[in-house]
């Protein structure tokens, strides 16, 4: 079948950049898209008409970890100052000997609930990246049973993903005073990157090719040198990409280099694994920041010369009073940047215009992170990142991965007069703007419409699953606090006068 989408705008894809064109049209044959340009005359079996939108490549998020993240919502302006802002280490380290409870990622085998649980985070996740354009996404790492689920949902829901269980050598508890303190096991890294190397050889080009594999060391601290070593082994053999949390923490950079004499960018370097097909989440505090007043620098130009991947997540970050420093150094370095949503909300359009504007403050010019510097991370920042020239692009041969964005704001005027459809949309838009999502030819979502996927009953099962996850936490938290210790009320809880 042959589809024609008429557009007033178009982000079409020319030289290896992405090209503007007004007034053009998209023609699609199966899942290929044959035509990008002003005319086409030839048949079509089908005509969408995007008057007033603008059609783009469909979003690639790099950085997804699933669920409903409600135990992030413990974290909103608050929390311990000895964690320097890493957010995993506030609300996903529990005392020792106890469990995370309330959230599916770290439920026990056979626990009461633990396929519902697992169902609800993974429609949850695919879902809401569908519903805010994105086409693909990596989730970085969480256990097997979560990859089945979301190989699941994908399946059904038709995006694209790349999958497989993450792996480490350890994991954060809290000691009895509520210090961290680690738990070191480095045969189960290695039993883990074998469990997930059996899972990418079964589900490696499910869903019609829409499932790939990636490896998932979860972060370098927590990962043996043998491990990380086998990884890099494995990955030349099967030709797979890697993501890897590095340079993420200032607790993480200092014990990495309190351990290897390296630091975490370093560490890389020497076993081989920087590459663009290596996606660093965050990769914030290298040596180069001078946070960190490290003196001998030289993380960004390890990085840069490798045209290594960071997944840049800076809705994630900036809650944590961080941010990358600086998307202009990064860029000049020849580093490749991608952007991720990491925790909520999963909305790349929000994600783009932080990116932009964080950016600029901390490059100190608004020459930097452009909104079309942004908008190209989102999309062929994150095909880069994954080895793909059939992804993040509207071009002839490439896949119809395609997304129609309404710019007139939903009956707002939000955007007001529209220039720059692309700067609008960084500047102006949000997820919701996202009216049509086309993946592998076909129509996944239509009208803001997802088929088979009811949000108020996802709202609702979410919140319910989410209050769990809040009045329990004096069960496992460290310092076995309510939720109201942890994250005190915006405002003082009052009465109806």
């Amino acid at each position: 079948m042959r589809t024609k989408i008429k557009a007033s705008w178009i982000v079409g894809h020319e030289k290896g950049e992405h090209r503007l064109i007004r007034d053009g049209v998209v023609v699609y044959e199966g899942n290929k898209i044959i035509h990008v340009g002003n005319a086409f005359e030839a048949h079509v079996d089908r005509t969408i008409d995007a008057k007033g939108k603008l059609v783009a490549p469909g979003f690639i998020d790099t950085h997804v970890h699933s669920g409903h993240r409600a135990s992030h919502r413990l974290i909103t302006d608050t929390g311990r100052p000895m964690y320097f802002g890493q957010p995993f280490l506030e609300i996903s380290v529990p005392k020792e000997g106890k469990v995370v409870k309330g959230d599916p990622r770290y439920l026990k085998h056979g626990d009461a609930g633990l396929e519902a649980a697992f169902q609800l985070n993974a429609t949850f996740t695919v879902a809401e990246l569908l519903r805010n354009g994105v086409t693909t996404f990596i989730e970085y790492g969480s256990q097997l049973r979560v990859q089945d689920a979301l190989l699941a949902e994908v399946t059904r829901l038709g995006t694209r993903a790349y999958l497989a269980p993450g792996y480490d050598c350890g994991r954060w508890v809290g000691d009895e005073k509520g210090r961290l303190k680690r738990v070191r096991n480095d045969p189960i890294g290695l039993d883990g990157l074998k469990t997930a190397l059996d899972w990418i050889a079964k589900n490696d080009g499910a869903a019609g090719g829409r499932v790939r594999g990636i490896l998932v060391p979860r972060e370098v601290e927590t990962s043996s040198v043998e491990v990380l070593k086998r990884t890099r082994q494995a990955a030349d053999e099967l030709k797979l990409p890697v993501a890897t949390h590095a340079a993420y923490s200032v607790l993480e950079f200092h014990d990495v280099v309190r351990e290897h004499m390296m630091t975490p960018i370093e560490l890389l370097d020497d076993l081989g694994l920087l590459r663009p097909t290596l996606n660093i989440g965050h990769g914030n505090f290298i040596a180069d920041n001078p946070n960190l007043n490290y003196s001998v620098a030289r993380d960004l130009e390890l990085m840069g010369r490798a045209g290594a991947t960071v997944s840049h997540c800076p809705i994630n970050i900036v809650r944590r009073a961080r941010a990358l420093d600086s998307w202009k150094k990064y860029q000049e370095a020849g580093v490749n940047l991608s952007i991720g949503s990491d925790t909520y909300p999963r909305d790349m359009i929000m994600n783009m215009r932080t990116a932009s504007y964080l950016g600029k403050i901390m490059s100190h010019t608004y020459l930097a992170a452009t909104a079309g510097e942004v908008f190209r991370a989102a999309t062929l920042g994150g095909a880069h990142s994954v080895a793909r020239d059939d992804l993040g692009r509207l071009a002839p041969g490439a896949l119809a991965d395609i997304i129609i964005i309404d710019l007139t704001g939903r009956n707002t005027l939000r955007y007001g007069p529209v220039r720059d459809p692309v700067k609008s949309v960084v500047e102006c838009g949000v997820g919701d703007d996202v009216d049509t999502v086309i993946v592998d030819g076909k129509v996944c979502m239509e009208g803001g419409v997802i088929p088979g996927v009811d949000f108020t009953r996802l709202r609702e099962e979410s919140q319910a699953a989410g209050e769990q996850v809040w009045d329990t936490l004096a069960e496992w938290d460290p310092l076995g606090r309510s939720a109201e210790d942890a994250c005190p009320w915006s405002f003082p809880m009052g009465s109806a006068s």
